[in-house]
């Protein structure tokens, strides 16, 4: 595969020696509203869109191969695929993308990108945020509005911000750090309209009780001493 239009962009910016800092950063609010007034049949755009504060995030938001799993982990176990480019998007029916928003560093990049979230055809945004003022969840919801957003709380302290939400602003929230719950919340909504995705959640959550079973049956067969020695 050549080089994608942001690659391209961006040794574009590296060549050119006047070239301002925030060149990038307005080819990509750019970048978003054009794809708002693209015409794309619904299949060939993402249903969920990924956004976090901060690169330093993503271990929560993708998942951690030795911590907990994240959002990331969740949509490709359900059988969707991340799409990157716009213009080749991937064979799976279900795609999602994810980008770095800061409510603080970049409020322009957010607002685009909530505004213009469901003319680019996402059904659903999960939005995470850590520190105290993690205002890019409440703040993404009230932009994309009617659009459901699920704020994922990067650490503990940053649950009174994602939750504070006044009455008649909703947002919907997952505990801190649980980025996988609110992967698995979005496929239910989208499941209501999709059998297949339905399916999918069926046969994970069928799963997770089978997995339950068998770890019960050998921690009593085996015993507490030896199922610690082996697991």
């Amino acid at each position: 595969m050549g080089p994608t239009r942001t690659d391209q962009r961006r040794d574009s910016l590296r060549s050119d020696g006047g070239s301002r800092p925030d060149d990038e950063l307005d080819a990509l609010v750019s970048d978003l509203r054009a794809e708002a007034e693209r015409d794309r049949p619904s299949e060939d755009t993402p249903e969920i869109g990924i956004v976090m504060g901060s690169d330093s995030d993503l271990e929560v938001m993708a998942g951690s191969e030795t911590g907990r799993p994240g959002a990331h982990d969740a949509l490709t176990t359900l059988g969707f695929e991340e799409q990157t480019d716009n213009g080749a998007p991937p064979g799976s029916r279900f795609t999602f993308e994810t980008y770095v928003v800061s409510a603080h560093r970049t409020p322009d990049l957010m607002y685009a990108y909530a505004e213009t979230a469901e003319e680019r055809g996402l059904d659903v945004v999960i939005a995470g945020a850590g520190g105290k003022s993690a205002d890019l969840p409440n703040m993404t919801a009230s932009i994309a509005y009617p659009l459901p957003v699920i704020g994922v709380p990067v650490q503990e302290k940053s649950v009174p911000s994602v939750i504070g939400m006044p009455q008649g602003a909703p947002l919907v929230a997952v505990d801190a750090g649980k980025s996988f719950n609110a992967a698995l919340s979005a496929v239910q909504i989208l499941a209501r309209e999709h059998d297949g995705l339905r399916e999918r959640l069926l046969e994970y959550h069928d799963e997770l009780r089978e997995t339950v079973a068998v770890t019960s049956r050998e921690l009593h067969e085996r015993g507490t001493e030896r199922f610690r020695r082996e697991r």
